[in-house]
C-alpha cells in the first residue's frame, strides 16, 4: 500500500496547492512513484496546470462510475508522477460531490483502485477542515499541516491539532502528523520572523524547511508548471526547497511507521 499523505490547512490562501504540486514533483523526481490527487471541489491542482474545468475527467467521474480508475489517472510528462484531478465539476454540484467523497469507504475505494504501483499519494484538500478534508484524513496514513506564518493563521493551528487528535480517536487511529510546514515566510518581515519562532519554539511538529513568498511561485502559476520547470534559474532555489522538504518529510513518515533504516555506527578512523 502506498503511504497517503494528506496537505491540509485550516485557512485558505497559504500555499497549500501549491506545496501538494512541487512536493509531488520533488518525490517524483527522487525516484518516488507518486500520485497527486486533487480533492478540492474548486480543482486547485488543475487550475494551478492552466487546465480548465471541463478539461481533465478525474475523481468526479470515477466517484459516479462514468470512468474506471485507469481512464481517471492521468500519467504526466514527468516519469513517476501521476494526477487524479478533480474531474469535470459544475458549480452546481458541488455539493453532492462533497457528499460522495464523504461517504464512508468511498476514499478508501478510491485510493486502493488507483494507487496500485505507487509508493506515495500526495492528497490536496480544499481549505478548512470541513468533510472533504476529514475524509481524507481518516482514509490517509499522514497529514502536513500547512499555515501562513500570520499571528491569526497560527492561532488557528490549535484547532488543526484538536481535528486531527479527534480523528485518531474516532475513525483512523493510524493517523499520523507528519509535520506543520510555515508557508509565505518573509525573513525581512519582523511580524512573519517572529511567529516563525513561535512555531519553531511552540511545536515540535514544526518541520525545519519553509515555503518563502517568492515570485517564482506566481511565474509558474501563470505559465500552468510546477516551479522547477520554470527552466534556467527562475525557479532553481524554490526547487531546491522542495527536494529539501521532500528528504524532510520522508525522514519523518519513515520513523513515524517504522521503516527507518538504523545506520551501522562507523567505527573510530584516522586521516593521516
Amino acid at each position: 500500500m502506498a503511504r497517503r499523505l494528506v496537505v491540509a490547512s485550516q485557512k485558505g490562501g497559504v500555499g497549500k496547492s501549491t506545496v501538494a504540486l512541487n512536493l509531488a514533483v520533488a518525490l517524483a523526481e527522487r525516484g518516488r512513484r507518486t500520485l497527486l490527487a486533487d480533492l478540492d471541489p474548486q480543482g486547485a491542482i488543475g487550475l494551478s496546470l492552466a487546465k480548465g474545468d471541463t478539461e481533465l475527467a478525474g475523481l468526479a467521474e470515477l466517484l459516479s462510475g462514468v470512468v474506471s480508475p485507469q481512464e481517471a489517472v492521468v500519467a504526466t510528462r514527468l516519469p513517476g508522477l501521476s494526477l487524479l484531478a478533480r474531474g469535470r465539476l459544475d458549480a452546481t454540484d458541488v455539493e453532492s460531490f462533497e457528499a460522495a467523497v464523504a461517504r464512508p469507504e468511498a476514499l478508501d475505494e478510491v485510493f486502493g483502485a488507483c494507487e496500485k504501483g505507487c509508493d506515495v499519494v500526495i492528497v490536496d484538500t480544499p481549505s478548512g477542515l470541513g468533510r472533504v478534508t476529514t475524509a481524507a484524513l481518516a482514509s490517509s496514513h499522514f497529514a502536513l499541516l500547512a499555515f501562513q506564518t500570520e499571528s491569526l493563521a497560527l492561532r488557528s493551528v490549535g484547532q488543526a491539532l484538536a481535528v486531527i487528535e479527534h480523528l485518531q480517536a474516532t475513525r483512523n487511529p493510524g493517523l499520523r502528523l507528519v509535520g506543520i510546514l510555515p508557508t509565505l515566510v518573509e525573513r525581512e518581515r519582523a511580524g512573519s520572523h517572529g511567529v516563525l519562532s513561535e512555531i519553531w519554539n511552540s511545536f515540535p511538529d514544526a518541520l525545519e524547511t519553509v515555503v518563502p513568498r517568492s515570485e517564482a511561485f506566481a511565474r509558474a502559476s501563470a505559465l500552468g508548471i510546477p516551479v522547477g520547470f520554470l527552466g534556467g534559474d527562475a525557479g532553481g532555489p524554490e526547487a531546491r526547497r522542495f527536494d529539501l522538504l521532500a528528504d524532510e518529510i520522508e525522514g519523518r513518515m519513515s520513523r513515524l511507521d517504522g521503516t527507518e533504516k538504523v545506520h551501522e555506527a562507523q567505527p573510530a578512523r584516522q586521516l593521516l
